[in-house]
C-alpha cells in the first residue's frame, strides 16, 4: 500500500481505488484496511475489474477474507454477490466482463483514481491486459497525481507503462524474488528509481511491447505480434543481458 501512497491519502478523507483484475479481492481488502486505520471515517470509492464473477463469490464462500475486519469481509462479500456496495465509508462497484471494454467506459467518463492495482496474471498468460493500448486506457483513469502499481517487473510491462505516457520506478518485492513497478503520471512524482540492471533490461528485445490494435485481439494473436516485432528488432539480444547480469 506504501508506494501507492494511500496511507498518506486516507488523511484527505477521500480516495478513489480501481482494482484492475480484482480476483480474490486481497488487494481491495488490504487497502480498506490501510486507510480506515489511518482514518476510520475516509469516504472510498472503490471500482473493481473482474472476467469471472464467480472468483469472487468463492472467495467470500471459503472465507478467504478472513484475516480482515469484519466491516471489510462484509462489505466485500455484498459486493461479490450484489456487484455493487453503498454505506457511509464505501461505495464499491464490481464490473464483470473483459476488462479492455469495461476500462474503456471508465475512460471515457469522469472516473479518476488516485491509486490503481493493475493485476492481470503474467503477460505470457494474458498478454491482453498489458499492451500499450489497455495501458494508455488505464492511464487515463488515473488522477494527476495518482499512482498506480504491479507485482510485474517485466520488460514488456515497464516498456508499454512508459509509451502509454507513464513515469516508472521499482517497488519492493512482497512475497516475490523481484521487484515490482510503481507508476505516476507527473515527473517529479520522486519514484523509486530503476537499478542499472533494470534500465539496461529496457533496451533489450525482452521491453518489445505487447500491442492490441483495436483492443479486441485473441491471446495468440497478441503474443505472435509480438514475437515477429522481436524478431525485426535491432535491440540487443536478452540472452547477451542475462549473460552480463545473471551469469553465475
Amino acid at each position: 500500500m506504501i508506494p501507492t501512497g494511500i496511507p498518506e491519502r486516507a488523511q484527505q478523507g477521500q480516495l478513489t481505488i480501481l482494482d484492475i483484475c480484482y480476483g480474490l479481492g486481497y488487494n481491495s481488502a488490504a487497502a480498506l484496511e490501510c486507510i480506515w486505520q489511518v482514518n476510520p471515517n475516509c469516504r472510498v470509492t472503490l471500482v473493481a475489474l473482474e472476467s469471472d464473477g464467480v472468483v469472487g463469490k468463492v472467495a467470500a464462500a471459503n472465507n478467504y477474507l478472513q484475516h480482515w475486519s469484519p466491516k471489510i469481509q462484509n462489505d466485500l462479500l455484498q459486493l461479490c454477490t450484489d456487484h455493487q456496495t453503498n454505506s457511509s465509508t464505501l461505495d464499491a462497484q464490481l464490473l464483470i466482463g473483459d476488462a479492455r471494454q469495461t476500462i474503456q467506459s471508465l475512460a471515457q467518463g469522469d472516473f479518476m483514481a488516485d491509486a490503481i492495482f493493475l493485476d492481470p496474471f503474467s503477460p505470457p498468460h494474458c498478454p491482453q491486459l498489458w499492451t500499450v493500448e489497455f495501458l494508455t486506457q488505464v492511464r487515463h483513469c488515473l488522477h494527476s497525481n495518482g499512482r498506480l502499481a504491479t507485482y510485474s517487473c517485466s520488460a514488456a510491462v515497464r516498456t508499454g507503462l512508459i509509451t502509454a505516457g507513464f513515469q516508472i520506478g521499482s517497488s519492493s518485492p512482497v512475497g516475490r524474488r523481484t521487484p515490482g513497478t510503481i507508476a505516476a503520471l507527473a515527473a517529479d512524482s520522486n519514484l523509486p528509481s530503476l537499478a542499472a540492471q533494470e534500465l539496461e533490461h529496457l533496451q533489450t528485445r525482452a521491453a518489445v511491447s505487447y500491442r492490441d490494435p483495436m483492443l479486441q485481439d485473441g491471446t495468440d494473436t497478441i503474443r505472435e505480434r509480438r514475437r515477429q516485432m522481436q524478431q525485426c528488432s535491432e535491440l540487443e539480444p536478452t540472452r547477451q543481458w542475462k549473460n552480463r547480469w545473471l551469469s553465475v
